[in-house]
């Protein structure tokens, strides 16, 4: 373990609180995820997020439990993030409704975290893990990629406003969506934070028109 700390809160600026709309590159990263469909207000949503936690504190909190990992640097464990789109068979319904969602839901890794790393955890915490789920957690390595984003505050009923926001952003910026997925970061906890006080970063792909 070496003395340097993770700062991602004020060293990634794909986790900035600004308000406004921006431009960014993320650079590639990894995740431990799990996918599923439905709404988020639904118990397997909630089972699924617990499934997360537990890989994700293990490495955090390796060098207490004998486990002593190469590169390791101190942490704080990354916000739920959700990869978030429309289960194929419900792409024409008329009316959308939740149940109609598909999703990916992540916790980023640090750097240092490698296949091998990512494994062991989920052998340390497999006691942990929901059985059944177990086998579908998987360590998922994304891309860099070209976003824009927007920091909403409120409900999550009322991101539509937040969306509009950045659609005319990136319009009047010269780019389109590249797909029709979005990415939800939750950088307030929803299960303790009221709904009017709640941040939510909300990330759409992008290229040049």
């Amino acid at each position: 373990m070496t003395d340097e700390k993770i700062e991602w809160r004020k060293e990634e600026a794909g986790f900035s609180l600004r308000k406004k709309p921006r431009i960014l590159t993320i650079p590639a990263q990894n995740y431990f995820s799990i996918k599923g469909n439905g709404g988020p207000n639904l118990p397997d949503f909630q089972k699924r997020v617990q499934t997360l936690y537990p890989l994700s504190y293990t490495i955090r909190m390796s060098q207490k439990n004998d486990w002593d990992i190469p590169n390791f640097k101190l942490y704080t464990v990354y916000p739920l993030q959700g990869y978030w789109g429309i289960q194929p068979q419900y792409l024409d319904a008329p009316v959308m409704q939740k149940e109609h969602f598909t999703y990916t839901i992540s916790i980023k890794q640090p750097d240092f975290v490698t296949d091998a790393i990512a494994a062991e955890a989920l052998v340390r915490a497999k006691s942990k893990i929901d059985a059944d789920l177990f086998d579908q957690v998987f360590f998922d390595h994304q891309p860099e990629q070209l976003v824009a984003q927007v920091l909403h505050v409120g409900a999550f009923d009322d991101e539509p406003e937040s969306f509009a926001k950045l659609e005319q952003f990136i319009d009047e910026a010269g780019y389109v969506r590249s797909e029709k997925e979005h990415t939800e970061i939750y950088m307030s906890d929803f299960r303790r934070v009221e709904e009017a006080q709640r941040k939510t970063i909300l990330r759409v792909a992008i290229q040049k028109k």
